[in-house]
């Protein structure tokens, strides 16, 4: 088992004849060598983003309820908010679905959506922690933090996909 640059590379030989082998082996008892590229940390990240995202919808949804009876929250505003909310939480399905995909079947292009998609999320993030009609405190909290996510997640999903090719 190697490591390099936070990817794991597990590589195991198959003999003919091995008491260690899972899988048959090839023809005539030549080796068979699998090596497995898929990020383990970009994986762990994607399961945190996407537990975190569902609390940063539910949370950011009921401070959105909460403006809009409290303060004095113009309805066109308020649509607004809601529809990039929902917006928001239909990026995120996508791209957790690709970038699990991608980092799974070690395959490119589904991965590389999801950078699309990361990206796009993330400036949803920035308009929820700097633009939307009234940012509370919990808000700027909740909205840092994704920001810092997607950003992580952003440098693992290039790093990645740079594997991939190589």
């Amino acid at each position: 088992m190697t490591t390099g640059g936070g990817l794991s590379c597990a590589c195991v030989s198959f003999r003919w004849g091995s008491t260690l082998s899972c899988r048959p082996p090839g023809l005539l008892g030549e080796s068979l060598t699998t090596c497995q590229l898929s990020s383990v940390p970009l994986q762990m990240m994607l399961y945190l983003s996407a537990a975190y995202g569902a609390l940063y919808f539910l949370a950011t949804l009921l401070m959105v309820t909460y403006k809009s009876q409290v303060f004095a929250y113009p309805p066109s505003h308020l649509v607004l908010d809601l529809t990039l909310l929902f917006l928001l939480g239909i990026l995120e399905a996508a791209r957790l679905y690709f970038g699990t995909k991608g980092n799974l079947t070690e395959a490119k292009v589904p991965l590389a959506a999801s950078l699309v998609l990361t990206v796009a999320g993330a400036l949803l993030c920035v308009y929820f922690l700097l633009w939307q009609t009234l940012v509370l405190w919990a808000d700027s909290v909740l909205s840092a933090t994704r920001l810092a996510l997607h950003s992580l997640e952003a440098v693992l999903q290039v790093v990645a996909i740079a594997a991939f090719i190589s």
